[in-house]
């Protein structure tokens, strides 16, 4: 009876703090190309949009197709930070990590002033496949929630 009681109330207590978040998408973009060659980049998107409007619907009888194309999708407003590369002329640089390091820190400290969380960070890389690639990137995607 005791155990009831208890799971009732902490069953109670959860219910009036259903909380709705608002999200936001930071991606960084680290070139792994030899030279110094390559584009690095904090990237954020500066435009809401509603992916409903790009969204098709299939049933096994039809095909609802949106009236949007591909140019649609693109937005116009962004922010992009300058980040520098992996490589040098020499090689890897371990200054230009350190330099990535303190730049991307900087951008999560700013997110977590304005009351933004950090609740996931997802990274990938495409790297240099030998001597004929020559390109490769890294990337990071930064999801953030607020209430």
């Amino acid at each position: 009876m005791k155990t009831n009681i208890f799971f009732a109330l902490i069953l109670f207590s959860t219910v009036g703090y259903a909380q709705e978040f608002k999200y936001k998408i930071v991606t960084t973009i680290e070139s792994v190309v030899p030279g110094g060659l390559g584009r690095s980049r904090i990237i954020e998107n500066g435009t809401e949009v509603d992916y409903t409007q790009f969204t098709t619907t299939r049933t096994k009888d039809a095909k609802d197709k949106t009236d949007k194309d591909r140019s649609d999708v693109k937005i116009e407003d962004l922010k992009e930070s300058t980040l520098v590369n992996f490589y040098s002329l020499v090689g890897i640089n371990f200054q230009n990590i350190a330099s990535n390091d303190s730049m991307i820190s900087s951008m999560l400290n700013k997110y977590s002033k304005e009351g933004w969380d950090v609740f996931n960070i997802v990274s990938g890389v495409e790297s240099d496949g030998g001597k004929q690639d020559g390109v490769g990137i890294f990337i990071t995607r930064y999801y953030f929630r607020k209430k």
